[in-house]
């Protein structure tokens, strides 16, 4: 499966932003989605993941209740992440990835064996 995310942009501290990540391929072609990030110097960390039913969402504890993981009702080789309530210690890469192998949702991106390009947030104070 090929992924495409797009949607990251320069916002202000406060603000909200919707990332996108596009699968391609059959419906179904993924049993688990994640999105990641990487800020400069740092390691890269889980942010959260849906599976295909949609009823098992995760979070990092750095963004509960800020970012909000959804797929597409229509599209259902789309899935969205909501920024909310940006900081700008959120500024980073942010990737999505697929996990098509298991079923687990795993917070190691070992797990995920399918990438997409990454999308740039950064949130200026």
């Amino acid at each position: 499966v090929q992924l495409q995310a797009s949607g990251g942009g320069l916002v202000q501290a406060g603000d909200s932003l919707r990332l996108s990540c596009e699968a391609s391929g059959r419906t179904g072609s993924w049993n688990v989605l994640g999105w990641f990030r990487q800020a400069p110097g740092k390691e890269r960390e889980f942010v959260a993941s849906i599976n295909w039913r949609g009823d098992k969402k995760y979070y990092a504890d750095s963004v509960k209740g800020r970012f909000t993981i959804s797929r597409d009702h229509a599209n259902k080789n789309t899935v969205y992440v909501r920024l909310s309530s940006l900081k700008p210690e959120d500024t980073a890469v942010y990737y999505c990835a697929a996990n098509t192998r298991t079923y687990y949702s795993s917070r190691d991106n070992n797990e995920y064996d399918s990438w997409g390009q990454g999308t740039l947030v950064t949130v200026s104070s």
